[in-house]
């Protein structure tokens, strides 16, 4: 064994411990941020929940809605995935400093698998050319939309491109391998695939170049293969791309009730009792009241901080809310977009002093402003479209609940109908005993 094939192996394992140390590093700050919310009871069924990740997280139903896009997302998705099984092969061929190690143990089967997986890698390559081409050429107002001015943008920009540039290194490592083993490199001949339909496609590419240039091009391209994955994998977390993984147990914990049932406060449900039968009220009470609503990302529930984790900011909410349409401030995805940045920023936090420190700033006002949530019409329509089960709109109510309820901050408009609520027991300004008269003039 030459010093370079000791070596090879070593660095391997190194480079693993990293990637897999940093993930789990970042995986466990996600988790503690989380976990910050307030508790919430999951109702429903585990079967329906089980549905639910079925048809919207691996079946992508809501997707399927626009067939064309869906399709094209489904094999980005599905393809990438599929391909990736092949990782093993890789890392276990990095730590043992083999080649191939599972062709001999599949023998016919593993040209089925490979070819299998480089024409799914094929169609990860056009179909994320078709998506950067639809980001950047074709005028589609929610990917075009100020949400996604900057860093977003940018995100999804690095994806594609990785995709892009990791299903070609895959092509060429298969296409420079498969010429050496016909070429009778010792290394590559001792186990023979034969060649593959797609990365053979690159042989004339590649046939005037010589044995040590397909050796160099050979291992570069599995090198910065796995690398480029570890790398994936470690971005990943920091991105909006973490939908891949979180958009299952998302989906597993959505709301089952009702689509836009309100969540009354059990606090101001006891108090109306009370005020309604006072004998029922205790002599004294030590209990502090709770905060009124949301105003910072500690006083939502953990689902709705795994909702903004889970967020794949493609817009499909703001293009069906009514107030966003018509040209309000108001923009779904850009409330779900605050609330991870307001995560991100407590997360940091979290990583440097190990536990949260009152920073001065707040989910409400410093990164949503009163304009956009008393823009809602809850009208549930953010909840209907999105694909993976999130639900601005319960992030929403939370901070308006606050604002009216603690900062008795409102609209005109709406102190007036709450006004005539609490002395007339109806929105409109009637005394309450001619509450029936509209019935005998219909």
């Amino acid at each position: 064994m030459t010093a370079l094939q000791f070596l090879e192996p070593l660095l391997f394992i190194a480079f693993t411990l990293v990637a897999v140390t940093l993930v789990i590093k970042r995986g466990k700050i996600i988790l503690k941020t989380i976990q910050l919310g307030r508790s919430e009871e999951m109702k429903g069924s585990p079967i329906d929940r089980w549905k639910n990740v079925l048809l919207l997280a691996l079946g992508q139903q809501k997707m399927f809605r626009k067939p064309g896009v869906a399709l094209l997302h489904l094999i980005v998705y599905a393809g990438f995935i599929i391909i990736n099984i092949e990782i093993v092969e890789i890392i276990l061929d990095g730590i043992l400093g083999q080649h191939r190690l599972f062709a001999p143990l599949l023998g016919s089967l593993y040209p089925l698998l490979i070819n299998a997986f480089e024409l799914l890698a094929l169609l990860v390559l056009l179909a994320c050319i078709v998506f950067i081409i639809r980001r950047n050429l074709k005028s589609i107002s929610r990917l075009q939309s100020t949400d996604l001015e900057g860093w977003p943008r940018n995100d999804a920009m690095i994806i594609l491109t990785a995709e892009i540039i990791l299903m070609s290194l895959f092509l060429f490592m298969n296409a420079s391998d498969t010429l050496l083993q016909q070429r009778g490199h010792p290394h590559y001949s001792q186990h023979a695939t034969g060649n593959f339909w797609i990365s053979s496609l690159l042989y004339p590419l590649l046939n005037n170049c010589s044995n040590y240039t397909l050796v160099v091009l050979e291992r570069t391209s599995w090198w910065l293969h796995i690398l480029g994955i570890y790398a994936f994998l470690n971005y990943l977390p920091y991105s909006k791309h973490l939908h891949i993984i979180l958009a299952f147990p998302n989906a597993y914990y959505a709301r089952l009730e009702p689509a836009g049932k309100m969540e009354n406060m059990p606090s101001i449900q006891q108090e109306v009792i009370y005020a309604m039968q006072p004998e029922l009220a205790p002599a004294e009470s030590n209990t502090n009241p709770p905060r009124f609503g949301a105003r910072d990302v500690m006083d939502l529930s953990w689902k709705n901080l795994l909702d903004a984790y889970s967020c794949t900011e493609c817009g499909r909410c703001s293009s069906a809310c009514p107030a966003n349409q018509t040209g309000k401030l108001l923009s779904p995805r850009k409330i779900m977009m605050d609330t991870r940045d307001r995560l991100e920023e407590v997360g940091k936090s979290l990583a440097k002093q190990g536990t949260w420190q009152d920073d001065g700033r707040s989910l409400l006002h410093h990164y949503i402003s009163i304009e956009e949530i008393n823009a809602c019409t809850t009208c549930n329509a953010c909840v209907q479209e999105c694909p993976v089960s999130i639900n601005p709109l319960d992030i929403i109510l939370q901070l308006r609940r606050n604002l009216v309820m603690e900062e008795s901050n409102t609209p005109a408009e709406w102190a007036t109908l709450f006004g005539n609520v609490e002395n007339n027991f109806a929105p409109w300004k009637f005394n309450p005993e001619d509450r029936e008269k509209w019935i005998q003039s219909s």
